[in-house]
């Protein structure tokens, strides 16, 4: 049935509400406990806010004297006489023996509004009076007979106990609680990671990945004068190891040993985990300078922890040719002889680095790749800038086969030749006998793999006569037409020197004394010239000094000065023995003599190519004056009639249409401080003589011989070819006629 909207308001505020009922207005006084209100609030979701709708059922407590109440006049008029007794009676009973809490019953009933407190009594009455009016008269008068005839009912006072809920808030912080301390011991240990250990797991985990690799910078080639390639780099590959991730090292070395060439006892204790300086070897190289096949044959393995990478490796195209000018380089690409270890630190550049992240090849998946996004530093390489040297390729190689061809011809052992250009100091071919590969450079004796005409250190023999004679014209000792006796012996301390060309006059010019070597006259002049003064130009012409060409392990030879001479020495220096030079020191000192008497510092080098294709030229040579022009003329012209003389010890330097103009010498090659056996034959001359463009020297080392016959040809050989080569015509003059007695 509707609630009338004014009592639920009136019992909202306290007051008492009316309920219509079949049109009967009933007053309803029932007290609404706390406990049952706070009951009626709990919703599965939570209190509710406000009382639940009018015409929905709610859930309402019926106490036991309301229960009594209601079923009263039902059971009056089902009682029968005698059974009153017996119900009461079994009522008692069971009354006395429920609980607490089967004393009420929840029952749903129309939503009543709240109502003022009444006295349980007063419910009572109420609940009477409405059951009354329900029934009617006749109803009225069968409760009133059942209730005379039963026995006054005994009251059971019954105190209703409500169950206490389960206290939510308890739990929720408990709960809550519980999860704070995991997140902060979760935090915590977050918090130790991250700060306290962090950088130290982080640095751990990163190397287990980490894989560094050198980027080889390239190396600077070396071009000779007109840019041909002497020496140069090309692709290669290297095959390396990281030990800790080698899982069968003896597997691995077996099967790299037939491709690399490499011992297996060299290969297994790279591959094995090692430690050098006390840390963990991760990175070996197996092989370097390898060809691109042979690495794709060692990649095509899949070996675990073996790896190949782009190399370099030095090309020689020449293999032979100006070999020991170029030098070689080890397997790192280090410079280890000539120009390449000379001028390693410009050649070479700067390596770079480059570190990147890759997965381990632990799992089921081979992750040993570079972590796209991963750690990655890189420090690109700087390549080495290149020589362009003085040295001509073609003519190198002329004077190459002409120097091998005789040192087979006479049985040398070693030989060398120098070609110089008189004007600027350039040197345009230097060959050693014996030739060794520079691209195979191990394949060689390594006393091969010198520069003689730097290294091999000699008494030049009669080819120092030519200094002796520059310094007494210089200081005027001599004229050029002047004639000096030349007895047939001359004694200096213990030692009796001889000429070993007959001449039947004792007399002779100084044209005559060049052309047969008179060691008697040449001592005679270097008398009149003093110790001093000898020496002093001695040093003047370079003697004693190293030139400066540029190569390695260039020897400066030894001129004594006076106060270190013997008696003996006044005798042997003059003629070239006691006196140490090397073959470039000699060809400077005629070099000298053809360009008017400058000396110029002999060089390989002319010019520096960076990277970038900047070309720096080198410094200028150094220069210096030691005779005048006049002097180098006069005695250009005594050196002619050592080719062309009668009988003259030089004629087979001779060269058709040219003049040339030389001299030779007979010395021994110096071998740590002592002479070894056989003699150096040497010839050291210029053409055209009237108007020098090149000097040639040619020394070899002979169990026997001069250098008229065993270096003289040679030179002749060399020096034709050389004239034709750069297209010097002949000056079209003839040499004089010397007069070798007066």
């Amino acid at each position: 049935m509707p609630r009338d909207r004014d009592t639920a308001d009136g019992g909202a505020r306290g007051g008492t509400g009316r309920v219509k009922d079949s049109g009967t207005t009933t007053p309803v006084g029932t007290q609404r406990r706390s406990r049952i209100t706070e009951a009626r609030g709990y919703h599965p979701r939570g209190r509710t806010v406000g009382d639940p709708a009018p015409s929905r059922p709610a859930l309402r407590l019926v106490t036991a004297e309301e229960e009594a109440t209601r079923r009263a006049p039902d059971e009056a008029t089902r009682r029968v006489p005698g059974e009153a007794t017996r119900r009461r009676t079994g009522s008692d009973e069971r009354t006395a023996r429920q609980s607490t809490r089967d004393s009420a019953r929840w029952t749903f009933d129309d939503i009543e509004p709240p109502a003022p407190k009444t006295s349980r009594s007063q419910a009572v009455r109420a609940a009477s009076q409405a059951a009354r009016a329900s029934a009617g008269p006749s109803a009225t008068r069968r409760r009133g007979a059942a209730a005379a005839a039963a026995a006054p009912i005994r009251r059971v006072s019954t105190k209703v106990v409500i169950p206490p809920l389960a206290n939510q808030h308890r739990r929720l912080k408990a709960g809550l609680t519980l999860m704070l301390v995991v997140f902060v011991i979760l935090g915590a240990r977050l918090v130790q990671f991250q700060f306290a250990d962090g950088a130290a797991y982080a640095a751990a985990g990163l190397a287990l990945r980490l894989q560094p690799v050198d980027l080889p910078a390239p190396r600077g080639s070396i071009f000779d004068r007109n840019m041909a390639v002497l020496a140069g780099s090309a692709e290669a590959r290297y095959v390396f190891a990281d030990p800790a991730l080698v899982k069968d090292p003896v597997a691995a070395a077996a099967a790299l040993q037939p491709i690399l060439g490499v011992p297996v006892s060299v290969l297994l204790p790279e591959l094995r985990p090692h430690l050098k300086d006390g840390t963990a070897v991760r990175f070996v190289y197996l092989a370097r300078g390898i060809p691109v096949a042979m690495g794709d044959t060692v990649a095509a393995l899949k070996l675990d922890g073996i790896g190949v990478r782009r190399d370099e490796t030095r090309v020689v195209p020449g293999h032979d040719l100006a070999a020991n000018l170029i030098g070689f380089t080890g397997t790192d690409l280090t410079g280890l002889g000539g120009l390449e270890e000379s001028y390693d630190d410009v050649l070479r550049g700067v390596d770079g680095h480059r570190t990147f992240e890759i997965g381990l090849p632990d799992g089921p998946v081979d992750l040993d790749q570079e972590i796209p996004g991963g750690f990655h530093t890189e420090t690109p390489a700087r390549p080495g800038s290149s020589l362009v040297l003085t040295i001509d390729r073609d003519l190198q190689f002329e004077v190459q086969r002409i120097l091998g061809q005789r040192m087979n011809q006479v049985k040398a052992s070693v030989g060398a030749a120098v070609v110089l250009d008189v004007r600027t100091g350039e040197v345009l071919a230097q060959a050693s006998y014996p030739f060794f590969d520079a691209a195979n450079p191990l394949a060689s004796d390594p006393a091969d793999r010198g520069d003689n005409a730097t290294g091999l250190v000699v008494e030049p023999g009669s080819v120092h006569k030519g200094v002796v004679f520059a310094a007494c014209l210089q200081e005027g000792v001599v004229a050029p037409t002047d004639s000096i006796e030349v007895p047939a012996t001359i004694k200096k301390g213990a030692t009796t020197y001889s000429d070993t060309t007959y001449h039947a006059s004792p007399t002779l010019t100084l044209p005559g004394i060049l052309a047969w070597s008179s060691n008697v006259g040449t001592i005679e002049l270097a008398d009149r010239l003093g110790a001093d003064k000898l020496y002093a130009y001695q040093r003047a012409f370079g003697l004693g000094d190293k030139t400066g060409e540029g190569l390695p392990g260039e020897s400066a030879g030894l001129v004594q000065p006076p106060a270190n001479w013997s008696a003996d020495s006044h005798g042997s220096i003059p003629i070239g023995h006691g006196v140490s030079v090397t073959p470039l020191q000699m060809a400077a000192v005629y070099a000298a003599i053809a360009n008017g008497g400058t000396w110029v510092e002999p060089h390989l080098v002319k010019a520096v190519v960076a990277p970038d294709g900047t070309v720096t030229p080198t410094k200028a040579a150094a220069t210096r004056q030691v005779i005048s022009p006049q002097t180098a003329a006069e005695l250009r012209t005594m050196l002619e009639a050592v080719v062309v003389a009668p009988g003259a010890t030089g004629r087979s330097a001779a060269i058709k249409d040219y003049r040339v103009a030389g001299k030779t010498g007979t010395g021994s090659l110096i071998v740590d401080g002592k002479r070894a056996t056989g003699d150096v034959g040497s010839f050291v001359g210029m053409a055209p003589a009237d108007a020098p463009r090149y000097v040639i020297a040619v020394f070899t080392h002979t169990p026997g011989g001069e250098g008229g016959s065993v270096a003289a040809p040679a030179f002749a050989d060399m020096m034709d070819f050389t004239l034709l080569h750069y297209a010097v015509a002949p000056t079209g003059t003839k040499p004089p006629t010397f007069r070798l007695y007066p």
